[in-house]
């Protein structure tokens, strides 16, 4: 018995090279992302959280408005076209919004510290109406602990800035 599938010899090594070009490409594309994961361990991400007395409809403007962040999360905040610029002991980093929801989450891109980024999240609880600020950021392993009181003492002041 002789079955025809469709494939004659020369259609069927064309396939065969075909399926060889697409796994050396997924091989190529794998090997890229390992490089991106190397890269970005070079630093780790945290995530804190801290309760925050306080509505989210006040709490945001704290979160994205530079003379409000300015307030607690900086000695300074500049904005200029899309640009925020964030000043601590006269030295500054610059940083865009790359996502946002209004009343509820902020997420900055730093322009000079590729792919690493920075976000805050209002989170409400739904049965007690809680509010706590959740913050992600990207941070070197000797910098981890400093990091975290930096963030503690930054959020204290937002607390208190707000009259939570």
């Amino acid at each position: 018995m002789n079955i025809n599938y469709g494939f004659n010899k020369f259609s069927f090594q064309h396939y065969t090279i075909k399926i060889k070009l697409c796994i050396l490409t997924e091989i190529n594309s794998v090997n890229k992302l390992k490089n991106t994961r190397i890269y970005m361990s070079e630093k780790t991400k945290i995530h804190l959280e801290y309760m925050i007395n306080s509505s989210p409809r006040i709490l945001y403007p704290f979160l994205v408005e530079p003379n409000e962040l300015a307030q607690w999360f900086a000695d300074d905040v500049n904005y200029h076209d899309g640009i925020y610029e964030f000043i601590w002991d006269n030295e500054s980093r610059r940083a865009r919004i790359v996502s946002v929801r209004d009343n509820k989450y902020v997420k900055f891109k730093w322009l000079d510290d590729e792919p690493n980024y920075f976000e805050m999240e209002i989170m409400q609880d739904e049965l007690t109406n809680d509010v706590s600020l959740s913050i992600v950021d990207f941070v070197k392993d000797e910098d981890l602990d400093e990091s975290k009181k930096i963030w503690d003492n930054s959020i204290s002041y937002l607390q208190s800035v707000i009259g939570a």
